[in-house]
């Protein structure tokens, strides 16, 4: 779904990237999505950590959620604490910038953060740093899921193919719809919206609930 969602986001702004910010950030990301990628790949088989019993259900804490959990609520914490909004990175540091930001993004698919913590010193206008951000991002999804790729058997993919699809056709649409309202609301409405939805499936994943 993320993917897709990039995708036609690449389509509708790519051409503004900086090739060279590309380069420098999006290597060292993809490289380090790798790792990531297969590091989530190695926890995700693991017994559950603990169970407890509510409400006549039993829950059970799998280290693979409680791990995603955790990154899910710090990005959001991020989004959400104005000491870390203010955060900002020099343009010598961008390589570093793109390993942690692969390596968060293939253990967890969350790495708009600290992207955009590196991104926004590089010298971009507006319209060059969502598109760098777009295309970045873009090919650490392709390379975090080609990983995964390796997994889907195990996974259900076939028998969750409907919620698949669904997902990814919600995705295109939020993209379409968020690229038309983006001159209506403002950037820092949407990072608070996205940071408590974030913080939401947190919670539930942390607590075994999805």
């Amino acid at each position: 779904m993320h993917l897709f969602n990039n995708l036609f986001k690449l389509l509708l702004v790519g051409r503004h990237a900086d090739k060279g910010v590309v380069l420098r950030f999006g290597i060292p990301a993809v490289l380090f999505a790798v790792l990531g990628s297969w590091l989530l790949l190695q926890i995700t088989n693991l017994k559950p950590l603990f169970s407890y019993w509510a409400v006549g259900i039993t829950f059970n804490i799998y280290p693979v959620k409680l791990t995603i959990a955790i990154l899910l609520m710090f990005f959001a914490l991020i989004e959400l604490i104005p000491y870390f909004s203010r955060l900002q990175f020099s343009k010598k540091h961008l390589a570093v910038g793109g390993a942690m930001s692969g390596f968060f993004g293939g253990l967890s698919g969350v790495q708009g953060a600290l992207r955009s913590a590196f991104l926004i010193k590089a010298g971009l206008s507006k319209e060059a740093f969502i598109a760098t951000a777009v295309v970045v991002s873009t090919f650490v999804d392709i390379t975090r899921l080609g990983i995964y790729a390796l997994n889907f058997t195990g996974a259900g993919l076939s028998q969750n193919l409907i919620l698949v699809v669904a997902a990814t056709l919600s995705g295109i649409l939020g993209a379409y719809v968020g690229n038309r309202l983006l001159k209506k609301v403002t950037l820092k409405s949407v990072q608070q919206t996205v940071a408590i939805m974030l913080i939401i499936i947190a919670v539930a994943l942390g607590a075994g609930l999805i």
